[in-house]
């Protein structure tokens, strides 16, 4: 495989990418774009991204995927929650950006390791059933770390970045395999968005504690 073999790979995904991916994957680009400003927009504009990609991960066999879609719908609605309340005095959102405790982390790898688990047995399991075309191993690393992500972007916390771009390096080689090269090139994109947020996060939470 050689630069001109993905190249064409590219563009053949392209020209058969559906017009609801498309749409999916412009929605998922501007909602990591807002929750890198802190902005409850992301919600909104990512409930878009989360129910088509629900449609397009069961028509696929990326059923961890579907499982993490359905869930960030889930935890979309509980962050738009979060993000809404205000202070009462100053109108500021009473939920800040902020770094983990030790203790946090130990239930963000928790967290992440009964996920993958689970997530992991059930795809072996339906792979040898019905989802031929099912990467256990890969979907439950993307899948995991996706739950771990946005369960702790709800909570502001910087950490969440890291996940993300746990998720999106994972993501990038699973989707090209299934031929959804356009959402292969969307986590390209929310990588390097990730990388940004995690700046940004990390530059909020430090002048938040000065």
């Amino acid at each position: 495989m050689n630069v001109s073999y993905f190249t064409q790979q590219f563009i053949t995904g392209i020209q058969q990418t559906s017009w609801y991916e498309f749409v999916a994957v412009i929605a998922g680009v501007v909602s990591v774009w807002f929750s890198r400003k802190e902005n409850i927009l992301v919600y909104p504009i990512g409930l878009i991204n989360t129910t088509i990609y629900i449609f397009i991960s069961f028509k696929y066999h990326l059923l961890g995927e579907a499982s993490v879609n359905f869930y960030y719908t889930i935890m979309s609605i509980y962050g738009w929650f979060l993000w809404s309340k205000k202070d009462k005095h100053n109108q500021k959102s009473v939920l800040q950006i902020t770094y983990s405790t030790k203790r946090e982390w130990v239930w963000q790898l928790l967290f992440f390791g009964s996920f993958y688990i689970v997530i992991f047995f059930v795809l072996t399991l339906a792979k040898k059933s019905f989802a031929e075309g099912a990467i256990p191993w890969a979907d439950a690393f993307a899948s995991a770390t996706a739950y771990t992500g946005m369960w702790l972007m709800a909570k502001k916390k910087v950490e969440s970045w890291w996940w993300w771009i746990a998720t999106n390096i994972a993501s990038i080689p699973l989707y090209f395999v299934k031929s959804l090269v356009f959402t292969s090139f969307q986590y390209l994109l929310l990588l390097i968005l990730a990388i940004a947020g995690l700046y940004s996060w990390m530059q909020k939470a430090k002048y938040a504690k000065s």
